[in-house]
């Protein structure tokens, strides 16, 4: 997947950010040691000398060189072991004063020796990605908010409780959300407005992403109408934004389409929809619909190429109840 240099960029600050937080703890802990034990300043005085010594030595080609290493050898380890007494002694751990870092992998550089981007810079470019293209989260999406006593515990016309078909969803998403990976399942949420299926998909947004995962949760309108820009603008700037948003919609770990069916029907929004789907199966991206329409309604205003795969990729959770919008009223 190409990374996209500006949340690149972004994200790589954030380490940067991270790393010099790092240092300037390591330095107020190191100014607190000397001012608290000086023994502890003239060891590592005495050590940053043996550097020097040790430089010398290795120069040198005379026969007392190796006599004269192991004796360095020795005491560097007779100071670091006194080192770490003084410290435990004052109740402080053996390392306090030791480099810290976030990551250890790669030192918080966000790249391994080898050259490979570091799991840590990934999960920040993620966050990133979130951030730019999930504008519907709003801070409060989290699973034990979701109410199921707006839910009635009695049978509909179909027979069907509400509370517990609703408490059954709930807990699929849950599981969705904790186990989320690239053999998750492409899910559609369909049923009447305020039944809560935004909501949920909004959990699920922010649980997956603060896993590490980017996603992008959208509504349909938005997304699709990115596609458009990116092909019809006449400013270049704005149509180099949408191109790079509709990139990062195809490319994303887990992206959701809240409000499908809301959306101006042209053939160019049927164009952009079937790119997204089939784009995303075929890379084995999982994607989340939520949409007021059911089956019957969906093939009446999308093309076959569409419903063929939402009905036959996608695992459809039907929501049920009443309004819960009225209801709070």
């Amino acid at each position: 997947m190409a990374l996209d240099g500006k949340l690149l960029a972004q994200a790589r600050k954030k380490l940067e950010d991270i790393r010099r937080h790092n240092e300037d703890t390591q330095s107020a802990r190191q100014r607190e040691i000397y001012a608290r034990l000086p023994a502890v300043r003239n060891i590592d005085l005495r050590l940053q000398n043996q550097m020097r010594e040790l430089a010398a030595i290795a120069l040198r080609r005379d026969g007392q060189a190796k006599a004269d290493l192991k004796a360095l050898e020795e005491e560097n380890l007779a100071l670091q072991a006194r080192r770490a007494e003084l410290l435990v002694e004052a109740g402080y751990a053996p390392d306090y004063t030791g480099d810290l870092y976030n990551c250890p992998d790669c030192q918080d550089k966000g790249y391994r020796m080898d050259g490979s981007m570091c799991a840590c810079l990934k999960r920040l470019y993620n966050a990133e990605v979130t951030r730019d293209l999930s504008g519907l989260l709003k801070g409060d999406e989290h699973f034990n908010r979701f109410r199921l006593d707006y839910y009635s515990s009695q049978p509909d016309n179909n027979g069907d409780v509400p509370r517990e078909c609703m408490e059954i969803i709930l807990t699929l998403c849950k599981n969705y959300a904790a186990k989320f990976g690239p053999n998750s399942s492409n899910l559609v949420f369909t049923g009447g407005p305020g039944l809560g299926k935004t909501f949920l998909s909004a959990c699920i947004a922010r649980a997956v992403s603060e896993k590490g995962y980017s996603v992008a949760y959208e509504s349909a309108p938005t997304a699709l109408g990115a596609f458009e820009k990116e092909k019809f603008s006449r400013d270049p700037d704005e149509a180099a934004a949408a191109s790079a948003k509709v990139r990062r919609y195809l490319d994303c770990d887990l992206l959701i389409l809240d409000d499908l069916g809301t959306e101006m029907n042209t053939s160019f929004t049927q164009s952009a929809l079937y790119t997204i789907i089939n784009q995303r199966l075929i890379d084995g991206r999982q994607t989340i619909i939520s949409t007021n329409l059911d089956e019957h309604a969906l093939q009446g205003q999308y093309s076959a190429q569409i419903t063929s795969r939402l009905l036959g990729e996608y695992r459809w959770l039907r929501f049920i109840g009443s309004d819960i919008r009225q209801l709070k009223k």
